[in-house]
């Protein structure tokens, strides 16, 4: 049986989950506290990080867009990186922004600040960080609604990848209440979309213990 090693609020492996979904296919998912380096994760994965996906066979395979190109290719009924070269090339510029370039500067100072840092008992969140992060969220929200106002999806004409990435991100943010969809009409609109896709649908149920989400996080209307 296929499994997922997986954090909540992580967006690499919220990521994963989806392209698993999209690709049909059953797995458990397994709740991992990766902070504290349990011998047997580390085994799967030396790094201590999630996701961690592990094979029909019993395989294992880390960092997620390792893992969404294993499934890509392994299951290429429903491609999800593009089905030309140069959509493929769009569609992995955009995964790269929204891993690297959001994540440092938006979810890294939400995220981490309000959750991991409680989580990992690394004292109070740090209110500067928590600042950039509510106003570096604006630029990638008018990006959004730049790409998708010339294209279907953020890539080209099919949902790709890049959305997966950047849903599984801004999902995130989501969960705390910190994406201010009231501003950004474009970006809001192609959310909205992806929520609407069957994939999406079990990281809309996600409860977290003792972390209250707003109404509008599982509304598909919002």
């Amino acid at each position: 049986m296929r499994a997922l090693y997986h954090f909540w609020l992580c967006p690499f492996s919220r990521k994963v989950r989806i392209v698993l979904a999209e690709k049909g296919l059953d797995f458990d998912l397994r709740f991992e506290k990766f902070w504290e380096r349990r011998e047997d994760f580390l085994r799967l994965n030396p790094a201590g990080q999630v996701p961690v996906y592990i094979g029909e066979d019993g395989t294992p395979l880390a960092e997620s867009s390792a893992i969404c190109e294993f499934l890509d290719e392994a299951y290429p009924d429903r491609p999800l990186v593009g089905f030309d070269a140069a959509t493929r090339a769009e569609a992995r510029r955009l995964v790269g922004w929204f891993d690297l370039k959001f994540h440092s500067e938006v979810t890294r100072n939400l995220v981490d600040e309000k959750v991991l840092r409680r989580f990992m008992r690394m004292g109070e969140p740090s209110s500067d960080a928590i600042r950039a992060g509510r106003q570096n969220i604006t630029t990638h929200l008018k990006y959004i609604a730049y790409l998708t106002d010339r294209r279907m999806w953020l890539a080209g004409g099919d949902f790709s990848l890049a959305d997966i990435a950047a849903a599984a991100h801004l999902s995130c943010i989501d969960y705390l209440g910190e994406v201010p969809w009231d501003d950004h009409a474009g970006a809001k609109d192609w959310y909205a979309r992806v929520k609407s896709r069957p994939s999406f649908q079990a990281l809309l149920t996600d409860r977290i213990p003792g972390l209250a989400r707003p109404k509008h996080y599982g509304d598909l209307d919002f």
